[in-house]
């Protein structure tokens, strides 16, 4: 195809834009990538690649020259130990961002912004139950999500809202449900659930026992990496400026998580509960009704097909850093 679009992707040092950067420019487009850090194990392949601090105004203005479209996704997150341990520095840093990036992006003629939010935006009220009804789009009000990221992500959705009425910017949100897969963080503490059990099961020799954050029984939806990198090019080439659930709907137990990575790895794995570690809303679940109406599509990959690659993966880092290791003792 012939390239007819230059295209930012904010945050392409982290583990979403750097898949994103990548089929953006496998699909012909010119991509300039980026972060205020390099990509961790990959170098990346945009055509430009620059380390900016976006939550200066003056470098979103830098990062947004001579664009077409925008996909925001940077933010300081990470998982739920991370998320609820640092509530004023990640609400600072993303307020931050997300509005300066939206400010820039109209004042450099961008024709299409796209917003990262989260699920985190959900009330808490209708997550209560570990067999939780499937979250809509509308759920998110009357307001009650996660203290601090999920509280800014819900104000940055209206504030694209904002932008989209007073300046005429075409804006889009996605609301990402737990993604997951190669090349993302499996270890430091802003990892996410399935990298974080696949750590230590990998970390672990069969009959051992591994750490679970609470029960167990709280319940997710797992996204594969592909099927999230898919869904956010398919709703910004679409016409829907309504914040649009972004994730499966296969509702999993993280025991069965747990379970699903054991076999995986061909281990056979004791269960040590935690409850004193956070474990976030009992339940969460994507309603994709809308996902399917609007885009005419929904993710597919299943859990366990996504899992066996990002077991492996993370595997194979774990090894080469303990060869690593024991190369330099040597």
């Amino acid at each position: 195809m012939s390239i007819e679009k230059r295209i930012l992707v904010t945050g392409a040092g982290g583990f979403i834009g750097h898949h994103l950067v990548r089929r953006l420019k496998s699909d012909g487009y010119w991509v300039r990538g980026v972060d205020i850090k390099h990509p961790e194990y990959e170098d990346s392949v945009a055509d430009e690649f620059e380390l900016l601090d976006l939550r200066k105004f003056d470098n979103c203005l830098v990062a947004t020259r001579n664009v077409d479209q925008v996909y925001n996704l940077a933010a300081d997150m990470g998982g739920i130990g991370y998320i609820t341990a640092y509530l004023a520095s990640i609400s600072c840093n993303n307020t931050l961002i997300n509005a300066h990036m939206l400010e820039a992006s109209r004042l450099s003629g961008v024709a299409r912004f796209l917003f990262s939010s989260s699920a985190c935006v959900y009330a808490q009220s209708k997550q209560r139950s570990a067999d939780v009804t499937p979250l809509r789009e509308e759920d998110a009000y009357p307001a009650d999500p996660e203290p601090g990221y999920g509280w800014e992500k819900l104000w940055a959705e209206e504030l694209c809202r904002y932008f989209r009425k007073d300046y005429k910017l075409e804006t889009r949100i996605v609301r990402f449900h737990n993604v997951y897969g190669p090349l993302g963080t499996y270890d430091g503490g802003k990892e996410k659930a399935p990298a974080a059990i696949s750590r230590k099961v990998a970390l672990s020799r069969d009959g051992d026992e591994i750490e679970v954050w609470g029960d167990g029984e709280q319940t997710r939806s797992f996204m594969y990496i592909d099927d999230c990198v898919a869904g956010l090019i398919r709703l910004m080439h679409s016409n829907h400026h309504e914040p649009l659930n972004l994730g499966t709907d296969q509702l999993v137990t993280i025991n069965e998580l747990v379970d699903m990575v054991c076999a995986v790895a061909g281990k056979r794995l004791r269960k040590r509960h935690d409850l004193t570690k956070p474990q976030g809303v009992r339940g969460r679940n994507s309603d994709n009704s809308r996902l399917r109406e609007v885009l005419g599509w929904e993710p597919g990959i299943p859990l366990e097909h996504g899992l066996a690659i990002t077991y492996k993966w993370i595997e194979s880092e774990i090894t080469k850093g303990k060869e690593a290791l024991a190369a330099t003792a040597t």
